[in-house]
């Protein structure tokens, strides 16, 4: 999947407290599971850029919550090689194509 940071190291990147790293987490702001190598819950480090969390992350995943979709069900997803977005989902958000990512979550939901 993705190399991982856990929620001390996420805050830290985002100037943020533990406590407000995993509200936002709660809230579908970013990407916070457990993996199989940790008991502990962990942010993909794709998510964090320049200080900040991924443009558009959020709302890909309450979109994708909206659908059905579980935390790690969304986590997995994002990571997922897709035929429509020839790549990725989060390598479409990295590139700045969040319109078609949300518009591929659209088409799964029907």
């Amino acid at each position: 999947m993705a190399d991982w940071l856990t929620l001390n190291q996420a805050s830290k990147l985002l100037g943020v407290s533990g406590t407000r790293i995993r509200h936002l987490a709660r809230e579908k702001e970013i990407i916070a599971v457990k993996t199989p190598s940790s008991r502990e819950v962990r942010v993909p480090a794709e998510c964090v850029r320049d200080g900040e969390i991924l443009k558009g992350l959020g709302g890909t995943l309450i979109l994708l919550g909206d659908s059905g979709f579980d935390e790690m069900e969304a986590a997995a997803w994002m990571y997922r090689q897709d035929d429509y977005l020839e790549g990725r989902p989060i390598d479409s958000l990295l590139g700045n194509r969040l319109k078609e990512v949300r518009r591929r979550i659209q088409m799964l939901t029907f």
